[in-house]
């Protein structure tokens, strides 16, 4: 499946659930599946929970999240290395 085939799962308007992206066809939104992936909740499991929606609809989450940041980068503080102590 290719990615314009992924993000066609995806859909935004302004009257649904604040115009976030959301799976088309439902008000779950693309950064809620994100968030549980990104905090390792795998695929079959988010399939578990939110069993009206199919693995394409997770990789269509995946797909925009990588589209979106495609040409925007976002500078992260860098974290000092604790020194141990003797």
């Amino acid at each position: 499946m290719s990615d314009n085939d992924l993000l066609s799962r995806i859909s935004i308007d302004p009257n649904i659930c604040f115009g976030k992206p959301c799976i088309r066809g439902h008000r779950i939104w693309v950064s809620l599946i994100l968030d549980y992936l990104a905090g390792g909740t795998t695929i079959e499991e988010v399939l578990e929970a939110y069993p009206s929606i199919e693995r394409e609809d997770v990789l269509a989450c995946i797909a925009y999240g990588a589209e979106m940041v495609r040409d925007v980068f976002v500078e992260l503080p860098l974290t000092k290395k604790k020194e141990a102590s003797a």
